[in-house]
C-alpha cells in the first residue's frame, strides 16, 4: 500500500451525480480513504450519458465503492443510517433541497452523528440565487469567464469542466480542513464548496485588472499581450505551434536560434516594451519566419533556445505524452465496455509517492451485498432487500 494513502480508515459516503461531486470523491478515493457511492437502484443515470458525458463515470469513480439503495424507500434509508454509524464524512451535489426531501439534511444529522463531516456542493452560496439550478455551462457564462475566453461578441465555455473540478476540488480541501478541525474539537461541522463562487474565484486576477484599470477587460482574443511574442504561429507543414518570449535574454536566444542576427542587433527591438512598439511589423515577419520551418524543427529550435514552447495537443495526443508516460501520471483504467486506458492521475505527490489504481469504477452495485454484510444483515436480510427493490447488486 502506497504512503499515499493519507486517508486510509476514512470512511465516505458519496451521494452525487454527473462532475462535481464524483470530483470531490475522487480526491478523497485517490488519497486512500474508503469512497461508497450511493447510487438508485437503476445506477446513476451519469453511467448512461453519452456525447462529451461518456468520459464522466469512467474517470471521476475510480478507487470507490458502489451500494445500489432506494433511498425512498424507508428500508434503504435504515441502511444509510447504520453505514452513517460509521461514516466520517458525506459529500453531496444533489439540487437544493434534496437531500432534506430525503431526511438526509445537514440539519437532520448534525445532533445524531456529531463528528460527521457534511460536504454539500451546490450552484450557489446561501443568497438570492442559491435555489436556482446550476451548470458548469451556467456559471461560466454568469461569471464572465465564457467572455473572456471566445473573441468579441462570442462567448465560449473552457474546453472542460473546470468550474465542476475546482469545485468539487475545493469541497475536497474544506473536508481536509474540517477533518484537522475534528481532530482538535472532536465535533465535524457543515462544509459546502459553490459553483458559481468558485468561477468568481476563478475571474479573481480579471476583476483585480478592472479594479486597477478602471477599463473593460477585453476578452482574451483581444487582449493585448503583456510580451511581444506569445501567441500560436502556423509551421510550413500547416500545423500550429505557442510561442512565448518573455525576457530579452529569450528574445537574444530566439534571435540566435533562427539566423536572425539583424533582429538582435536592432536597437527598436533590445528590450520587450520596444518590441511590443514594433508588433505591427515585427508579428508578420516572426510569422513568415516560422512559416519556413516544419513542427518539429520549430520545437528543437525553441527548446534549445529554453524557449516556452508547446505544439497545440488535442487530448488523445496525451496518452503518448513522453513526460505523463515518464512520470508515472497516466493510470491504465479499465472502460465500461472492457478496453482499459491510460486515464490522469491526481495531480499530487507526497514524498514522491502518487496516487494508484486500487479498484477500477465499480459496476452498479458491485459492492451492495459486501457493505450490507458488512453493517451486520445476514444473508435472508441481502436477499429480502434486493427482492424488494430496495438494494441491487
Amino acid at each position: 500500500m502506497s504512503d499515499f494513502h493519507v486517508l486510509r480508515g476514512l470512511r465516505v459516503l458519496e451521494f452525487t451525480h454527473a462532475v462535481l461531486g464524483p470530483a470531490c470523491g475522487l480526491v478523497l478515493a485517490d488519497l486512500g480513504a474508503e469512497v461508497i457511492r450511493v447510487e438508485p437502484p437503476d445506477g446513476d443515470p451519469t453511467r448512461r450519458l453519452r456525447g462529451f458525458g461518456t468520459g464522466y463515470y469512467p474517470f471521476f469513480n475510480r478507487n470507490k465503492k458502489s451500494l445500489a439503495l432506494d433511498l425512498k424507500a424507508e428500508a434503504g434509508r435504515e441502511v444509510v443510517a447504520r453505514l452513517l454509524e460509521t461514516t466520517d464524512v458525506l459529500v453531496e451535489n444533489f439540487a437544493p433541497g434534496t437531500m432534506d426531501r430525503l431526511g438526509l439534511g445537514y440539519a437532520d444529522l448534525a445532533e445524531r452523528y456529531p463528528r460527521l463531516i457534511y460536504c454539500s456542493l451546490k450552484g450557489f452560496f446561501p443568497g438570492p440565487y442559491e435555489h436556482r439550478l446550476a451548470l458548469d455551462e451556467v456559471v461560466q457564462m454568469m461569471s464572465g469567464l465564457a467572455y473572456m475566453t471566445g473573441p468579441v461578441g462570442q462567448p465560449l465555455r473552457a474546453g472542460a469542466s473546470v468550474v465542476d473540478i475546482m469545485t468539487g476540488v475545493c469541497g475536497a480541501v474544506a473536508v481536509l480542513a474540517a477533518l484537522r478541525e475534528r481532530d482538535r474539537t472532536g465535533r465535524g461541522q457543515l462544509v459546502r464548496s459553490a459553483l458559481f463562487e468558485t468561477a468568481a474565484f476563478i475571474m479573481g486576477h480579471h476583476m483585480a485588472y478592472a479594479a486597477l484599470t478602471q477599463e473593460p477587460v477585453p476578452p482574451m482574443p483581444a487582449r493585448v499581450s503583456a510580451w511581444a511574442i506569445y501567441r500560436t504561429f502556423a509551421t510550413a507543414d500547416g500545423e500550429l505551434v505557442f510561442i512565448g518570449v518573455t525576457s530579452d535574454k529569450q528574445w537574444a536566444r530566439f534571435c540566435q536560434v533562427f539566423e536572425r542576427p539583424d533582429w538582435l542587433a536592432d536597437p527598436r527591438l533590445a528590450t520587450n516594451n520596444g518590441r511590443i512598439e514594433q508588433r505591427e511589423w515585427l508579428l508578420p515577419a516572426v510569422e513568415a519566419l516560422i512559416a519556413r520551418y516544419p513542427r518539429e524543427e520549430v520545437l528543437r529550435l525553441c527548446e534549445l533556445a529554453e524557449l516556452p514552447v508547446s505544439p497545440v495537443a488535442r487530448p488523445e495526443d496525451l496518452f503518448d505524452d513522453p513526460q505523463l508516460q515518464a512520470g508515472g501520471s497516466l493510470l491504465l483504467t479499465p472502460l465500461p465496455d472492457g478496453r482499459c486506458a491510460p486515464l490522469p492521475r491526481l495531480p499530487i505527490l507526497l514524498d514522491g509517492c502518487g496516487a494508484e489504481l486500487e479498484s477500477p469504477p465499480p459496476a452498479l452495485g458491485q459492492h451492495s451485498r459486501a457493505i450490507l454484510a458488512d453493517l451486520g444483515l445476514d444473508e435472508a436480510a441481502i436477499e429480502a432487500l434486493i427482492r424488494q427493490g430496495v438494494v441491487a447488486g
